[in-house]
């Protein structure tokens, strides 16, 4: 089976941040969310701020934000419409009717972009809309947990990620390419 990462190997971006610009166009109250966001991504980038301690300080915010949202799905389906252009053309190339997206963006953005490109299989991070909560951020290691979760048997042709922190799915993939904008490199 061929596993691919999403954001920055299937979408040229990252969609989370893509989605985010879109919602605070439309709503400017989340301005007041921007410096602690900046604040926390700029800790992680240098090493000072790891993930867990992350979501422990600011998984909050996006709880928060995500309940009072009258319709998600809506939202979600909008996104798409807006984004669905920024699916590179190589994935159409390789597709396969196995394929598995594993990707650390919320399961509720890339389940709808998965079934407008025909992707069936997906892990992503875990939200829990009844009780709006953030669950496992399917990262680093927890991708290869996520993985044999739901595919206990599963083992992994090729994957092509554009992501050293992939590492941990490309020691128990066979081949590995490397996706950097238009360009695809064979790693392994």
């Amino acid at each position: 089976m061929n596993v691919f990462d999403f954001d920055n190997t299937i979408y040229r971006g990252e969609s989370f941040v893509d989605l985010f610009v879109m919602v605070l166009k439309k709503d400017p109250t989340l301005l007041r969310n921007v410096p602690h966001m900046v604040s926390g991504v700029l800790q992680y980038k240098l090493g000072t701020l790891r993930l867990e301690k992350a979501l422990e300080k600011y998984a909050g915010i996006f709880e928060e934000y995500v309940s009072g949202l009258d319709n998600l799905d809506d939202l979600v389906n909008e996104f798409w419409d807006k984004h669905i252009h920024k699916v590179k053309p190589f994935y159409s190339d390789v597709r396969s009717e196995d394929d598995i997206v594993i990707s650390a963006s919320p399961e509720i953005v890339i389940a709808e972009v998965c079934r407008r490109i025909g992707i069936k299989n997906y892990v992503g991070t875990k939200y829990d809309v009844e009780k709006g909560k953030l669950g496992m951020v399917c990262f680093r290691e927890n991708k290869i947990k996520a993985f044999y979760e739901r595919y206990p048997d599963g083992k992994i042709d090729t994957l092509y990620t554009d992501s050293m922190h992939d590492k941990p799915l490309m020691d128990i993939s066979d081949k590995v390419f490397f996706v950097t904008g238009d360009r695809i490199k064979r790693i392994k």
